[in-house]
């Protein structure tokens, strides 16, 4: 591109500036003088090669997909639990016009019920092995899953508490296994006597 020669007007301000810019840059005194001196204003760059394109960036890996837990096995244990127990009948049937000792008497054979079912299918194990009420102290680091924090949580661990409950861990689950034709949505089929 051709240089083109300042105006009159525009030298006239370069002139008044200039010094000022001189005096107090060192690097436009350093190619003012360089001008004067007959040699370029810039040295001329040295040929770089080009910079080589930025490597695409990898996609971030998606999430993990977390896969919804078969409905069939809650239904089939449910299932188990009415057969056994008439649980969905007590949790369906309003209890508010009972006694206290209908209530009782009904939630007893629930009671025994689900429990022949509950120890017939699964062992369980306690996932603490505290008395209730124990003082315990809960490291950094410690299995949300196993343990849950309730009350004032404030600060960083090690906390220290007192044993509320101690949990349930299954050590096994059997379940009956199904045929292909058995609709796991029917927990207890309706009965006609004859």
């Amino acid at each position: 591109m051709p240089d083109s020669n300042p105006s009159f007007f525009s030298r006239l301000w370069l002139a008044f500036v200039a010094p000022w810019r001189i005096l107090f840059s060192a690097e436009i005194g350093g190619g003012v003088e360089r001008l004067l001196s007959g040699r370029p204003a810039l040295p001329e760059p040295a040929s770089l090669p080009a910079p080589e394109p930025a490597p695409e960036p990898e996609p971030a890996p998606p999430p993990p997909k977390v896969e919804r837990a078969p409905v069939d096995a809650a239904l089939q244990l449910l299932s188990l639990f009415q057969r056994e127990g008439r649980f969905i009948d007590f949790l369906q049937e309003d209890v508010a016009s009972f006694s206290d000792d209908e209530i009782g008497a009904a939630a007893r054979v629930v009671h025994e019920g689900c429990r022949k079912a509950l120890r017939e299918h699964f062992d369980l194990a306690p996932v603490r092995t505290e008395d209730e009420g124990a003082r315990l102290e809960v490291p950094a680091g410690f299995d949300a899953h196993a343990l849950r924090l309730t009350g004032n949580v404030v600060g960083e661990p090690p906390f220290r508490g007192t044993l509320q409950h101690r949990g349930w861990r299954a050590t096994r689950a059997e379940l009956p296994k199904l045929t292909a034709d058995h609709d796991v949505t029917v927990l207890a089929p309706a009965e006609v006597e004859l």
